[in-house]
């Protein structure tokens, strides 16, 4: 039996990886359903002042095609609450790069009301996305 109904995460998804690949399988070994959102491009935009390599598009149809998902949503804005206002979820799950984080203390003081968990993973060394838009610009191989 899995400890959670159902679960949630965020992300860009931009230039899809092994570390994005382990957060979707650890989270989908605790919940019956998993939804994901995938960052709009005017999002990414909106908060990291750059686009993203893939279009959001295509970066949703990447993840939809991941067995461990159940159902992928966009995420237009950063307000985790208004997403469980969306789609009523029972644990959210984070990177634990996003542990101690201003923006994840007040979502967790918010979601501890609620009776949400939040579920932190740890970061996949040694691989992110701007590792590989570093290793690209250096004409490294990547495989």
């Amino acid at each position: 039996m899995k400890p959670y109904k159902i679960g949630y995460t965020t992300g860009v998804f931009d230039l899809f990886h092994i570390g994005h690949l382990n957060i979707l399988k650890r989270a989908k070994e605790q919940c019956n359903f998993l939804i994901v959102g995938v960052s709009t491009d005017e999002l990414v935009m909106n908060y990291k002042k750059k686009s993203p390599v893939v279009p959001f598009e295509e970066r949703k149809a990447i993840v939809e095609g991941i067995r461990y998902v159940d159902m992928v949503i966009p995420q237009t804005n950063r307000d985790k609450f208004s997403a469980w206002e969306k789609v009523s979820f029972d644990v959210m799950f984070v990177g634990d790069d996003w542990k101690g984080n201003p923006l994840f203390n007040e979502v967790e003081k918010d979601f501890n009301k609620i009776g949400v968990e939040i579920v932190y993973f740890p970061y996949t060394k040694g691989i992110s996305t701007t590792e590989l838009k570093y290793k690209i610009k250096s004409k490294e191989t990547v495989i």
